[in-house]
């Protein structure tokens, strides 16, 4: 099952990360989770935007229109899911200068499994007020870079001082990719594809 992994990455993520080591599924496989769990978030920030609405404190609650609010979900399916294959691509490549060779499924299944706990923020879209989604957004950050840390060493094969120097840099090309996407979120709302709210 495509989500066989994901109670054990709560309940025991070191032992689930050997499994994940011990198993090896294919890149379909990952590429498979990656895909459905993308779901998520892009499903919840249609339903939260367009029926729900957004209060951000103070305020009339703001909706989008369903058109709009559709483009804005698919936008995030797809950034989604370029996101965590470029990071794949990222920790494929710094893997050299750390003494490590994975294959590209080990690259994949370590960017897919880290990134699944932050993707199951989404469903804090339920309850639709800023405060609310940004407390859980960090709680499901925090544990991401938690699972990084931890399954490193495993996927990697690589002692835990080395893993840690490693999942560091992962960190930062991390950041420096959200960085990006952010980016060309503002240049595609600046070119008319920004959202369009309900009168």
């Amino acid at each position: 099952m495509i989500l066989n992994h994901l109670w054990g990455l709560y309940a025991h993520p070191k032992e689930e990360w050997h499994s994940i080591d011990d198993r090896h599924e294919t890149y379909f496989y990952s590429l498979s989770h990656i895909a459905l769990i993308s779901l998520i978030p892009a499903i919840m920030t249609y339903y939260s935007t367009a029926y729900l609405g957004w209060s951000i404190g103070v305020g009339d609650i703001i909706k989008l229109t369903k058109e709009s609010a559709g483009i804005m979900s698919i936008g995030t399916y797809l950034g989604l899911v370029v996101g965590v294959l470029a990071l794949s691509v990222l920790i494929h490549e710094l893997a050299k200068a750390f003494d490590a060779t994975p294959t590209y499924t080990q690259s994949l299944e370590l960017a897919a499994y880290t990134a699944t706990p932050l993707f199951m923020v989404g469903f804090a879209a339920f309850y639709p007020v800023l405060w609310f989604v940004m407390l859980i957004g960090l709680i499901g950050l925090t544990y991401s870079v938690y699972l990084l840390y931890t399954g490193t060493p495993i996927l990697m094969h690589i002692p835990e001082e080395k893993g840690f120097i490693y999942a560091s840099s992962v960190v930062t090309c991390g950041l420096v990719l959200l960085t990006i996407l952010m980016a060309a979120s503002v240049i595609l709302w600046s070119m008319g594809m920004g959202p369009v709210f309900t009168g």
